[in-house]
């Protein structure tokens, strides 16, 4: 019987520890850089950005109190749909969107220790830093589970007290007045629309918790808490420092600096000393990131094989009983994410996503799926399988819209037919996949029957 080694504060951890990572430090440039400069606005969006990840858990959220199975978001799909929609998902996950996430915030990692230790900070030394990044992350998880539960809820602690210094000494010694209403309620465009790409990327990987719902002791009670807690917690940390950082330094200067605005303001707050305390507090954060995403990968080729749903599956459905974890599936996690971090590389290097990343191929089309399952909920909801009309109406209609929004502000991205070719492929290529190796176990119990 596998351990049950998780609880509620991990679980917490881990969708707080994922979601406030490197995103907020190095995209707060980019939202008012899409709002021409006006904080409010940019306040505006991350109010509307949220719904997607505030009704989304809440959604999710009932799913997960119904279901512990291994795999957590393909077994939603799976009990929900089908084995065709499951596997689809599940390919998605394990192959573009959990390993594109990991090699880019691997990369940004790679950023900030050049920053914290004066490092030349070349694409290449970056590159190699972040692939050292993803080696340990992927080693320390296989070798112990338990140690990576408790990195994670070690950096979750620590990233938030870089964001609380910041926000507070912003909010007390800024300028608030940079914060005008007005610029709400006079707009005349929507040009603004685009900062929710960005925002999106700050608040993604909230779903990763799943993946660890049948390792926790009690998933049923904990694991829809911390799909409740953990969001309405993240928004509030995420306005505070956004204003916060925003007023100190000024809006203007935090576009102009790009993602070094960090380290400038460290440096103006608490001294040449104080900011390399303050950015080790975000490498930890960036490191608790990667970790976090790297626990859910590692299970994922487990949980598709043992459904029959992945190449080689009787190998990679394989627990190695002395570690407590599936070392095959974290083998092939951690081998496609390098050929990611190669990829994600390449693509930086001769310039081929001009503002922007491969960890943008999924995030948009991820949002997306997920309407399958706020649908299935709404469904419940109709036939009262879900008590409650907030329960299992009004969440996944508004979880929905926060899907759609984000859809909305993506489109807008000159290479969002790129990313939706590419996702479409895969999710194409997995369901072809299912139809073939369907028809194989099918023969192989046929022939064991007899």
């Amino acid at each position: 019987m596998k351990e049950k080694r998780y609880g509620l504060f991990t679980a917490i951890a881990m969708i707080v520890g994922i979601v406030i990572g490197s995103g907020i430090f190095f995209k707060s440039d980019n939202i008012l850089v899409a709002t021409g400069g006006s904080i409010s606005l940019g306040v505006l969006v991350f109010c509307i950005a949220a719904i997607s990840i505030i009704f989304g858990s809440l959604t999710i959220a009932e799913l997960a109190s119904r279901n512990t199975e291994a795999g957590g978001i393909i077994t939603y799909a799976e009990n929900a749909y089908n084995k065709y929609i499951a596997c689809a998902i599940g390919w998605f996950h394990t192959f573009l969107y959990y390993p594109t996430l990991v090699a880019v915030v691997a990369w940004v990692a790679g950023i900030y220790i050049c920053m914290l230790f004066g490092i030349n900070s070349t694409l290449e030394t970056q590159t190699l830093i972040g692939a050292i990044v993803i080696i340990y992350m992927y080693l320390s998880n296989v070798l112990s589970a338990k140690l990576g539960g408790y990195f994670q809820n070690a950096s979750t602690v620590i990233k938030i007290i870089p964001l609380i210094l910041i926000a507070a000494t912003g909010l007390i010694f800024g300028d608030v007045s940079t914060v005008v209403v007005s610029d709400v309620t006079n707009m005349q465009s929507f040009g603004w629309i685009a900062a929710i790409v960005p925002i999106a990327f700050s608040f993604d990987g909230w779903i990763v918790a799943t993946s660890i719902g049948h390792e926790m002791k009690k998933p049923e009670r904990d694991l829809p808490k911390a799909l409740v807690i953990a969001p309405l917690f993240i928004l509030a940390i995420y306005l505070l420092y956004f204003v916060g950082i925003s007023s100190f330094l000024g809006p203007d200067v935090v576009m102009q600096m790009g993602d070094s605005h960090v380290d400038l303001a460290a440096n103006k707050i608490f001294g040449p000393m104080g900011a390399k305390i303050i950015v080790t507090f975000v490498v930890i954060s960036i490191l608790g990131t990667v970790n976090g995403l790297t626990m859910g990968h590692t299970r994922m080729p487990y949980s598709l094989s043992i459904r029959g749903m992945f190449p080689n599956y009787k190998r990679f459905s394989v627990m190695n009983e002395k570690l407590a974890m599936p070392v095959n599936s974290s083998i092939i996690a951690f081998i496609i994410s390098c050929v990611c971090l190669v990829i994600h590389y390449l693509t930086q290097k001769f310039s081929m996503l001009q503002n922007s990343d491969i960890s943008e191929i999924s995030i948009t089309i991820n949002y997306v799926l997920y309407i399958l399952l706020y649908v299935k909920v709404f469904r419940m909801g109709c036939s009262r399988e879900i008590k409650g009309v907030w329960k299992g109406i009004i969440n996944p209609i508004f979880a929905t819209i926060g899907s759609l929004i984000i859809l909305f502000g993506s489109i807008s991205n000159p290479l969002f037919s790129l990313y939706t070719l590419i996702c479409g492929l895969l999710l194409i290529g997995s369901a072809l996949f299912w139809k073939y190796q369907s028809k194989n176990i099918g023969l192989v119990d046929k022939i064991s029957n007899y």
